[in-house]
């Protein structure tokens, strides 16, 4: 969940004052930070404490039943808040709005708007209706463009030093499990040079590391151009002076050409790293969630990325008990996980969507073996991820410097991470931006390397003074603590 306020610089200028809760994936993420900035340039003030605004809005998830539940729980909290009287209307956004519709407005009628996916551009009119007591029209729903939405003049909720980017809208595979083309329409590809310039402008604004998201990456252009065209693109990004890092996310594995794999390889900023989700490894399984892709398919495909791409890091989501899967069709699974070893695996039950294919199959399996056999993936992935942390110890690596560690989780610092700070015993020969004083101390900082990308992976552990938040700093591992590594500089942070 990412939950933005900010202390308003001048309330007594702006049209009206709100506070902003924005939940789902990195999609959502961008249409959240769209309509703060649509907000921002109608002259409403963003503030830091939902208690005493003139209202609130709720972008929400609606894509499986657990981030229903988050989303309720929040739409609740802001409605609870309403009834007392600390705040005076609540709008609710995004994909649980779009796919539940009116049916919101009867479960919970104190909700004063519904914007769905596609209304986001109204968001300023919607809160002018709210804040003016219009209520003749409590829903704005709009059909999915022909062609993606604009994502510029963002006010971004993401550390300035990172930014995603969203290259297309919808999606065209119609996953037996899956509601987001009901929610989000069908695959539009943004036009080439509009992206290009989206990520010049993020450049400016100084982002470092850049986060490529789509529903279907490798599909992108195909709709557009006749023809996937993400090594184009590609080739393009890596041109943008500034940028550090482009890391690619929701690589379906379909149209992964050999060119698409050299582009990867052979790019400056492109970095190693591919989140690649296959959710199953059996055929039947595959065919019932209508993947359009084979085991053996897969297997040739993750072979070819491992031998051509360096340092490769693969992440990839799979999906247990969905119905029909036997237990002879899960050990199949478990045995891939062990083979493969990917270094970063997320893995979800199977949740019953009732307007998708999937719910009307036959053979549904009991919500207990569905968790048993996801705890049993992780049980076995947690193995090979320790393994991998543990043959990172001695390598350099850069780091990108997200925040610093919190002060008060000082006193609960683990003794792998204190002694990392004194893991070298002379201090560094070596500038560090800001001038530091003799008198400053070694500090804590969270950064992450090349194989993790923001919200979903492990995280590094730096210590050393001087540093900041979107510094790119040299480092050697020193040691881990579970899933996170633990570093020391060893150059110079740039």
């Amino acid at each position: 969940m990412h939950t933005q306020y900010q202390t308003p610089s001048d309330r007594d200028s702006a049209k009206g004052r709100y506070a902003f809760v924005s939940l789902g994936c990195p999609k959502n993420l961008i249409d959240s930070e769209r309509m703060l900035g649509k907000l921002r340039l109608d002259g409403y003030q963003l503030v830091d404490d939902p208690q005493g605004a003139d209202f609130a809005i709720v972008n929400t998830c609606g894509f499986i039943e657990a981030a229903r539940t988050e989303s309720f729980a929040a739409i609740d909290q802001m409605l609870e808040l309403k009834r007392r009287g600390d705040l005076r209307g609540v709008i609710v956004s995004g994909c649980l709005a779009e796919r539940q519709r009116e049916t919101l407005l009867r479960e919970r009628p104190e909700i004063d708007q519904l914007v769905g996916v596609f209304g986001r551009e109204e968001v300023a009119l919607v809160a002018d209706r709210l804040l003016g007591g219009l209520e003749e029209q409590r829903s704005v729903f709009q059909p999915a463009p022909s062609r993606p939405l604009p994502d510029t003049a963002r006010l971004r909720i993401t550390p300035s030093h990172f930014a995603f980017l969203k290259i297309s809208e919808g999606c065209d595979r119609l996953c037996t499990f899956c509601a987001i083309p009901k929610m989000r329409g069908k695959h539009a590809s943004k036009p080439i040079e509009e992206i290009v310039a989206e990520a010049r402008e993020l450049a400016e604004d100084g982002v470092r590391e850049l986060v490529i998201v789509a529903q279907d990456t490798t599909y992108y252009g195909l709709d557009r151009y006749g023809e996937p065209r993400l090594v184009e693109l590609l080739r393009a990004l890596d041109e943008i002076d500034g940028l550090d890092w482009i890391r690619l996310m929701y690589l379906y594995p379909m149209h992964f050409g050999d060119s698409l794999i050299d582009t990867i390889a052979d790019s400056r900023r492109v970095i190693p790293y591919l989140d690649m989700p296959l959710q199953h490894i059996n055929d039947t399984m595959l065919q019932r969630m209508q993947r359009r892709v084979g085991r053996e398919e897969t297997l040739t495909l993750v072979s070819k990325l491992r031998q051509r791409i360096g340092d490769l890091v693969l992440r990839t989501t799979l999906i247990t008990g969905f119905p029909g899967e036997t237990d002879e069709q899960f050990e199949e699974l478990v045995e891939f996980v062990r083979q493969q070893k990917f270094e970063r695996l997320g893995v979800f039950t199977y949740s019953l969507e009732p307007d998708t294919p999937a719910a009307r199959l036959p053979d549904h399996l009991p919500e207990t073996t569905k968790v048993a056999r996801r705890n049993r993936l992780m049980t076995e992935q947690q193995a090979i991820a320790f393994a991998w942390n543990d043959a990172c110890r001695g390598r350099q690596l850069e780091v990108l410097i997200d925040t610093a560690v919190a002060e008060d989780s000082t006193a609960g610092e683990s003794a792998e991470i204190k002694s990392a700070s004194r893991a070298r015993e002379t201090p560094l020969d070596r500038p560090q931006g800001p001038t530091v004083s003799q008198e400053d101390k070694p500090s804590a900082w969270i950064g992450r390397t090349y194989a993790d990308a923001p919200d979903v992976d492990s995280v590094v552990y730096v210590t050393g003074s001087g540093l900041r938040p979107g510094m790119m700093v040299p480092c050697e591992i020193v040691a881990h603590q579970g899933y996170d590594l633990i570093a020391v500089p060893c150059g110079e942070p740039h």
